[in-house]
């Protein structure tokens, strides 16, 4: 491997920071997304029964936000509950907008590495066959082997950015799909919350979470 690497130039070590970087970004977000994680199963059957019985205390609402990203929705939904149901939705709304903000942290730079991996691959092997051909206009093509060992090994930067890209590619894809689920279901508990506060559901409707 290491070998690989040095054949492929300096453009390699860019690329292995691109491979590191994603997969430490793929590890991150496949822990923070997990739908345990931002949609604990009970916490909203849990925020309706203290709506329901009185409880708003600050530092319940806090222990609540701090919990999950559906713990920060429904804390903002109960702490405006009193205020009316257009502003309960609307402090609701606000913090949904927050969570999705937090949900998509670092996809955008998961998105990068995929869009610029097989380009330091492609500058590699340009870098590479400029080479190439300038020792062919000092030495001449009496070689063959020589000028075959040299493309190939222009070719490695280009395979280890399509190898780094691919994946990331991937990556990028299904995280931007798994949190646009998360935050449907989070706007879908949260109007439960809203109608069961206001009498316009039962509050048992949502008493059962359903994973995205």
């Amino acid at each position: 491997m290491l070998g690989v690497m040095q054949s492929g130039g300096w453009l390699m070590v860019p690329i292995l920071l691109c491979s590191v970087a994603a997969l430490a970004i793929g590890i991150e977000r496949g822990w923070t997304l997990h739908s345990a994680r931002v949609l604990p199963k009970g916490l909203l059957a849990d925020a309706q029964r203290w709506v329901r019985d009185g409880v708003g205390e600050a530092p319940r609402l806090g222990e609540l936000a701090a919990g999950s990203p559906l713990g920060q929705v429904l804390a903002a939904g109960m702490a405006n509950a009193r205020r009316g149901r257009s502003l309960m939705k609307e402090a609701m709304t606000d913090a949904i907008a927050a969570v999705s903000h937090d949900l998509e942290r670092y996809l955008t730079s998961l998105g990068i590495i995929a869009s610029i991996s097989p380009l330091l691959g492609l500058l590699g092997t340009v870098v590479g066959m400029i080479q190439v051909f300038s020792a062919l206009m000092l030495d001449g093509a009496g070689r063959p082997e020589t000028l075959a060992g040299g493309i190939s090994e222009a070719l490695i930067t280009t395979a280890a950015g399509l190898t780094v890209a691919i994946p990331s590619l991937m990556l990028h894809r299904f995280f931007l799909r798994r949190v646009d689920d998360l935050v449907v279901e989070l706007e879908r508990q949260a109007t439960h919350l809203v109608d069961a506060t206001h009498g316009d559901g039962p509050p048992s409707a949502s008493g059962q979470l359903g994973n995205s």
